[in-house]
């Protein structure tokens, strides 16, 4: 019988950005707002860590700087953030949008077709990666009236627009 490892969280997450100049700031200050410090920070690289995260940013090569992120290729989609109350939602929300005009892909919305008492918002660096910031009370799927939670329906068969279904 394998043993399984339960993990903490994402240590840190890489991104590459075809801009630098537009995205090493854009993404130093978001994660600051996020009260995350700067490690690194050159003309090619920030790298900040707190929030029990890091998230480092780089240049792409100039030879690669051509390729357009497209979320529908092999590999990142988006990531996101836990917020911890309804109220960060909101408030990274106005930080997102008045302070780095973020290409907003929708405001706080509730979310409960995906987890019970889901709340998120959903935007873009100046590179078109997608960023979603949620809050979801406490253990989401695996906790009461959850999916996974006690009585839960188990695994959906199916996930979009429409949430989770199946």
């Amino acid at each position: 019988m394998t043993m399984t490892v339960g993990v903490n969280g994402i240590a840190h997450i890489q991104l590459t950005v075809r801009n630098p100049a537009a995205g090493l700031p854009f993404w130093e200050k978001l994660c600051n707002f996020l009260e995350m410090n700067t490690l690194i920070r050159n003309d090619n690289v920030v790298y900040c860590i707190g929030s029990r995260t890091g998230i480092l940013v780089r240049g792409a090569p100039s030879e690669k700087r051509a390729h357009v992120f497209d979320q529908d290729m092999a590999g990142l989609h988006h990531f996101c953030f836990r917020a911890r109350s309804n109220a960060d939602v909101d408030r990274i929300f106005a930080f997102v949008r008045d302070e780095l005009n973020a290409k907003i892909v929708h405001g706080p919305e509730d979310g409960t077709r995906f987890a019970p008492g889901y709340y998120s918002i959903l935007f873009e660096d100046p590179d078109g990666i997608r960023v979603e910031v949620n809050h979801v009370p406490g253990q989401g799927h695996l906790g009461s009236g959850g999916r996974l939670g006690p009585g839960g329906r188990g695994p959906a068969t199916e996930y979009g627009e429409d949430g989770l279904t199946g």
